[in-house]
C-alpha cells in the first residue's frame, strides 16, 4: 500500500524566505557520532533561538550501529560496532562508509508545524534524488523509510535503500535520512533493520542495484531536490563549522 503521506501539501515547507537560504554543510572525513550529535545540539538551540540560520549537513560516519526511540534491544544480533542510543524516532539501523547521511535542521515552527507533512517531505527528498538515477523510491505504509522492489530476487520482494528518522527541540529539526550509495550491505547483517525481519524486504544500495554512482554525485542531486521540495540553499560551509 502507498502511504498516504505522499498526499500532504508540502508546499509551505518552501515558502520560508530567508536571503541566506538554508546553509549547506558537507564533511568529507568520517564524522564521529557523538561529535555529529553535539553539534546538532548546538546548532539546533541557535536556530531555535533566532542566532543561526538552518542547516543542512551531509556526512559520513565511522560503522556504527544507532537504536532510535522505539529501538528494541533484541534487534542488535552481532555488537560488532559501536551502538549508540538516540533521541530520534525509529528503531536501529546502521551507519557507515558509502552512506550518505543527512542531517536536517529546519525552523518547523516557520515553515509549517507538521511532523507528518515534515517527513513526507524528507521522503520525496529521497524519491526524487532517486528518480535522478532512474530508480524509483517508494513508501510504504507499514515501514519507514523509503523502497525499491526487486523482481528479480522473487514476487514481493522489496529492498531498504534510504532510512528517515528525525527529532524536533522547540520545532527545531534535526538528525535526519540515510541513503544507501555504495556502504559495506553485510553490516547490516548484524542487525534486524529498522525492526524488520519479514524475509522478503532487505537493505540495498545504488551500487548494489548496479549503478556506478559516487558520493558526490549523490550530493549534487540531493541539493537539487532539496531546494525542490524545501526551498532554496545558501552557501556552502567549510568544515570547520559548527
Amino acid at each position: 500500500m502507498v502511504n498516504d503521506r505522499q498526499n500532504l501539501d508540502l508546499t509551505r515547507f518552501a515558502t520560508l524566505n530567508r536571503p541566506e537560504g538554508v546553509e549547506w554543510r558537507v564533511s568529507d572525513r568520517p564524522v564521529p557520532y557523538p561529535e555529529a550529535v553535539a553539534a546538532m545540539e548546538s546548532r539546533v538551540a541557535a536556530i531555535a533561538a533566532g542566532e543561526a540560520p538552518e542547516l543542512v549537513w551531509l556526512l559520513e560516519h565511522p560503522p556504527l550501529y544507532t537504536s532510535g526511540t522505539s529501538g528494541r534491544a533484541s534487534d542488535l544480533l552481532d555488537p560488532r560496532f559501536p551502538t549508540f542510543q538516540t533521541g530520534r524516532g525509529g528503531q536501529i539501523t546502521y551507519h557507515g562508509p558509502g552512506q550518505r547521511v543527512a542531517y536536517v535542521m529546519l525552523d518547523l515552527k516557520r515553515r509549517q508545524p507538521d511532523v507528518r507533512a515534515f517527513v513526507a517531505g524528507l521522503e520525496e527528498w529521497i524519491i526524487r534524488t532517486l528518480a535522478h538515477f532512474n530508480v524509483r523510491g517508494e513508501r510504504r505504509e507499514d515501514r519507514v523509510g523509503v523502497w525499491v522492489r526487486r523482481p528479480d530476487k522473487g514476487e514481493g520482494f522489496e529492498d531498504k535503500i534510504a532510512a528517515i528518522g528525525v527529532r524536533l527541540k522547540r520545532w527545531v529539526s534535526f538528525h535526519g535520512i540515510a541513503i544507501n550509495v555504495e556502504p559495506d550491505l553485510a553490516h547490516f547483517s548484524a542487525i534486524v533493520p529498522c525492526g524488520v525481519s519479514d524475509p522478503r524486504f532487505g537493505v540495498t544500495s545504488l551500487v548494489d542495484l548496479g549503478l556506478p554512482v559516487s558520493l558526490a554525485d549523490v550530493d549534487i542531486t540531493l541539493r537539487q531536490a532539496f531546494e525542490e521540495v524545501f526551498g532554496a540553499t545558501g552557501v556552502r560551509l567549510p568544515e570547520t563549522a559548527a
